[in-house]
């Protein structure tokens, strides 16, 4: 065969299929048989996927990583192609969760109920992922099939058929590729009480001018650029390689998803930097008392660790007058509203300093006629004290964490308990309640824990007349892992969607708060540099004119709209592939006839 003007492009083209040829001018035997394995292809898209999160947080693999999944299954049997996708989307997952198994309980000394949990939750998240694969290469799939070793001097003519021949049917196939990512990622937020972690466009929270379309789309939009940037550079790919003499083929494909990126992004660009300077603000004083997990579960060091927690609070209020102070989930050893000592201390640090306290506290009401009369409902709650020692509003948390907080089916399978470090559970709260600061003119609302990873959650706290929202949250559970920054950088994402700002204050990391479009103004660091350690963090948080009310955005206003839209074109593309599922017939065509 003779060499082609394109030879230099060939090569970095060969991560984009799954397999290759041995070319006669190079000697690519080891790169072949690399490549014959759909499965190592597969793999890769997942690892590069979870690169693109903290921590490396390498943005860019996300841009490509979903490209090599579904270019390592094209052309693949239904059943194949699932495989393929599902240890992709495993190797993603396995990765980018490994955090759980620094989670400190041991079960008769080993550490059985982290492995358990990292391989259970990696395994059940796996199928999102598997299932878009699956449904995309359906989308695309012609009637020919590709064999394992079936290929040309690059990639197999059989396997370029798979795509569509029209630059519309192309277009057609990246589009709905992104509104079916997006439709997984609404099912994943919502079932089995949802767990909103790792979605594609928290990994771009570093470009601020590209995600100010979660003022309109919410998250999923992020989303949806990023799987229809890689699928039309798959496309691209393929061209390129079915017609190689064709200099700008891949221009086509590229043109319109990029064209629409560079339109929002510099719409974005001219939105955050037209943001006016803040008419006042709030100084807040954020304490991070670095408790480990193992001391938490510990109740004979329960006197200790708050007696550190108040002088670092006595400590953080002299060095800095503030307005207010918050404290982070799991704080307080004992209830504030049951044990005296606790009641008493935190409202006499409120009424010595004058100020507004947000913390973190487990709670209980007593059960309605009871069969036990000791009976009660244990919540995991935030309570605000006022200056004059008042405690003014709860909020319990409604996101509870499986296994963490609550144990599923104890009735029937009741020992799943040993298989925890809970006994019990909380329940979880009905309604949003917003705190107000009467003598400031300030409200805020608070999500606890993971409740700020949720946008269907967060948007239901705002109105006209709030100011900012604040996450009390513990991740001592994770030690110094990369869960503190996953965790955040979705947070992040709430304040865009909402354009408000979002004051975090944890355990052990990330403290810190977020303004309005989205960027990391303030981030606190121990005396290592860390964000692990104790200390405080005072920031100054923009607030609104006394009486005066701010514009709630399109994302506020009607929610997941957009998100809604592509669960509906998926289930579209669900139903036109039904046909094709193992088990229907399909009516008897002539031989000459075109398989659809």
């Amino acid at each position: 065969m003779p060499r082609p003007d394109t030879t230099r492009v060939w090569l970095p083209l060969l991560a984009f299929q799954p397999f290759c040829g041995k070319l006669r001018w190079v000697n690519l035997g080891w790169i072949t048989t690399f490549f014959r394995s759909r499965y190592l292809l597969a793999i890769a898209g997942g690892l590069l996927l979870s690169a693109a999160f903290p921590s490396p947080s390498v943005a860019g693999m996300a841009w490509i990583a979903p490209a090599l999944m579904v270019a390592a299954a094209l052309g693949g049997t239904p059943a194949g192609t699932f495989r393929i996708g599902y240890i992709g989307a495993l190797a993603h997952y396995l990765s980018m969760l490994y955090w759980l198994l620094l989670i400190p309980y041991r079960w008769h000394g080993l550490p059985l109920a982290p492995a358990l949990g990292w391989l259970a939750l990696s395994a059940f998240l796996s199928l999102f992922p598997a299932f878009w694969v699956w449904l995309t290469v359906g989308v695309s799939t012609s009637s020919e099939k590709v064999s394992m070793g079936a290929a040309t001097p690059i990639v197999s003519e059989a396997y370029l058929a798979t795509l569509a021949r029209t630059w519309l049917g192309r277009t057609f196939w990246a589009l709905s590729g992104a509104a079916s990512w997006v439709a997984w990622e609404m099912v994943l937020a919502r079932i089995f009480g949802g767990f909103p972690w790792g979605f594609l466009g928290a990994s771009q929270f570093r470009l601020v001018p590209l995600i100010q379309i979660a003022s309109f789309t919410g998250i999923y939009g992020v989303s949806f650029l990023v799987i229809w940037f890689s699928l039309s550079l798959l496309s691209a790919g393929l061209m390129v390689l079915r017609r190689p003499t064709a200099r700008s083929v891949w221009v086509a494909e590229l043109f319109l998803p990029v064209l629409v990126i560079a339109v929002l992004f510099s719409w974005g660009l001219r939105k955050t930097s037209r943001e006016p300077a803040p008419a006042r603000s709030i100084k807040a004083l954020l304490i991070q008392p670095s408790i480990p997990q193992t001391l938490i579960w510990d109740s004979g060091k329960d006197a200790e660790r708050f007696r550190e927690l108040v002088q670092l609070s006595e400590r953080a209020v002299t060095n800095e007058h503030a307005a207010l102070m918050i404290w982070p989930e799991s704080a307080l050893p004992k209830m504030l509203r049951y044990d005296q000592e606790t009641f008493d201390a935190i409202t006499g640090l409120a009424r010595r300093h004058r100020l507004w306290l947000i913390v973190g506290s487990d709670d209980a009401e007593p059960r309605r006629n009871p069969r036990n009369p000791d009976d009660a409902d244990y919540f995991n709650s935030s309570f605000l004290v006022s200056p004059d020692g008042e405690v003014v509003k709860r909020y319990a948390k409604r996101n509870l964490v499986i296994f963490g907080e609550y144990i599923p089916l104890m009735q029937w399978l009741p020992l799943l308990k040993y298989f925890t470090p809970i006994q019990g559970g909380f329940t979880p709260g009905s309604a949003p309640v917003r705190f107000q600061l009467r003598d400031l003119g300030i409200q805020t609302a608070v999500l606890i824990c993971y409740e700020d990873t949720f946008p269907q959650l967060a948007r239901t706290d705002v109105n006209p007349e709030t100011d900012f929202l604040v996450n009390i949250t513990n991740d001592g559970w994770f030690g110094e892992g990369a869960a503190q920054w996953q965790q955040a950088t979705s947070a992040l994402f709430r304040t865009v969607e909402n354009h408000l700002p979002l004051v975090r204050c944890s355990n052990n990391g990330l403290t810190c708060w977020i303004d309005a479009t989205g960027r990391l103004r303030q981030v606190f660091h121990d005396n290592r540099g860390t964000i692990y350690g104790p200390g405080y963090l005072a920031v100054d948080i923009p607030v609104r004119v006394r009486g005066e009310k701010h514009s709630l955005t399109f994302y506020t206003k009607h929610g997941d709209w957009f998100g809604w839209g592509c669960v509906a074109i998926s289930v579209c593309l669900l139903l036109r592939r039904w046909p094709r599922w193992p088990g229907r017939r399909r009516p008897k065509q002539s031989p000459g006839a075109e398989v659809p």
